[in-house]
């Protein structure tokens, strides 16, 4: 399928009926080398680089919905690489080099936008930390730009700079951040799958891990068997779930992260704004709209949908930050199911079970991490090892203790990340 103004103009004009299906829609085969679980964003990019990266196409992407339907789709679109620790830093590093080369690896626009990433601070205690925080980021070779006040307000002139209780002491401004459309990146690692072989199948839920000996052979579907060499769990909230399909319990609570999106405005934010105190974030859409999110529902949930209690934080701290957002009507809201790792940040590992794989817990860093994820989790699959940028997202570090890595520095309780 190519793609021209020339076609967008030629289909809107006589009832958009030319355009051709960009991928497969096949019945699963008997037996693939690899079955993916999962048809999100981490589990399509994981199918395209075993394609592209390892030469393995004999593979299915197994989704019980439609492609691109969980929280591929249901996120608030923000990429950046602004982390600290070791472990952490090289693994978002790469995602972040991954994103920049994405449209032209894909050949496909994924509306990669960097317009910055800009975290205020509210005291000399949290500058300095963000002081740490961005020598550790420039150290790692991504840029990081400690602001004065005064920066912040030439860069964000429309937050409160006159609020006694959350005063604005500077910023940490990460330029190369932004944001990407969350469903063009879906389509676009579908599509690149696809024409490399891999069977996408839509409409097909696991509904069992089939285990012999320590040893996985496939899995169970509502259409009927499918044998494998290897599979690989990754589908995020879902994934004690499916993991207790072959025997496992994971370290792995599933809560609510709610977004909401206001009415489209002209523009006014210059790019994503964090404001930690009150756990609030916001961007402005190409459409004009203003897409924000708080902190979690605080209760473990499987429903994709919130409460109005964190409805009226979200908009409290909205208000907080930019009161001028008030004016501005709320068009929709939605939710999305994080699967929270105790110390908020991923897993990326073999299991116990030979063949079984598991890519799980990514808190709120799943649609940034989605290319390097789905890179480092091919490299896994194919070779047996651990990529190098993934190589501390093991999961005996919840057994031992050793080689935790709290980002936040908020302890080890799932719902604190």
């Amino acid at each position: 399928m190519g793609y021209s103004g020339f076609k967008v103009i030629k289909e809107g004009l006589f009832g958009q009926k030319g355009w051709k299906p960009v991928w497969r829609n096949p019945d699963p085969k008997p037996e693939y080398d690899v079955i993916i679980i999962g048809g999100g964003g981490h589990g399509l990019s994981t199918a395209y680089y075993l394609a592209k990266e390892h030469g393995i196409t004999n593979v299915a992407v197994l989704e019980k919905g439609y492609l691109g339907g969980g929280n591929v789709g249901r996120n608030t679109t923000i990429v950046r690489a602004n982390y600290m620790l070791p472990g952490n830093s090289e693994f978002y590093s790469h995602s972040l080099k991954l994103w920049e080369g994405m449209e032209q690896d894909l050949n496909y626009n994924t509306m990669m936008s960097q317009r910055g990433v800009m975290m205020l601070c509210h005291s000399d205690g949290q500058r300095d930390y963000f002081a740490r925080r961005g020598n550790s980021m420039v150290n790692q070779g991504d840029d990081a730009e400690l602001l004065t006040p005064e920066q912040v307000r030439a860069e964000a002139p429309m937050i409160d700079f006159d609020n006694v209780r959350f005063p604005i002491y500077g910023g940490l401004m990460h330029r190369r951040g932004g944001t990407a459309r969350h469903d063009a990146v879906a389509w676009g690692y579908a599509r690149g799958a696809d024409q490399r072989g891999v069977d996408l199948i839509q409409n097909c839920e696991v509904t069992g891990i089939d285990v012999e000996g320590g040893v996985v052979r496939g899995v169970q579907t509502n259409r009927g068997a499918i044998r494998a060499k290897k599979v690989a769990i990754v589908v995020a909230g879902r994934s004690s779930q499916v993991a207790q399909m072959a025997g496992m319990r994971l370290p792995i609570e599933s809560h609510v992260l709610q977004a909401f999106v206001s009415e489209g405005l002209k523009p006014i934010m210059p790019g994503v704004i964090s404001f930690g105190m009150g756990h609030f974030y916001i961007s402005q859409s190409d459409k004009g709209g203003l897409v924000f999110g708080g902190d979690l529902d605080f209760y473990a949930s499987y429903a994709a949908r919130g409460n109005l209690p964190m409805k009226e934080h979200v908009m409290d701290a909205a208000m907080t930050l930019m009161p001028s957002i008030g004016k501005a009507r709320v068009l929709r809201s939605w939710g999305g199911i994080m699967d929270m790792s105790p110390d908020g940040s991923p897993i990326i590992d073999k299991t116990q079970t030979e063949g079984l794989f598991l890519n799980c817990g990514w808190c709120y860093g799943g649609f940034k991490a989605v290319p390097g994820s789905g890179f480092s989790y091919a490299h896994l699959i194919a070779k047996g090892e651990h990529h190098a940028p993934a190589a501390r997202y093991r999961l005996d570090r919840f057994r031992t203790g050793a080689g935790l890595m709290d980002e936040e520095g908020t302890g080890s309780q799932h719902n604190l990340h």
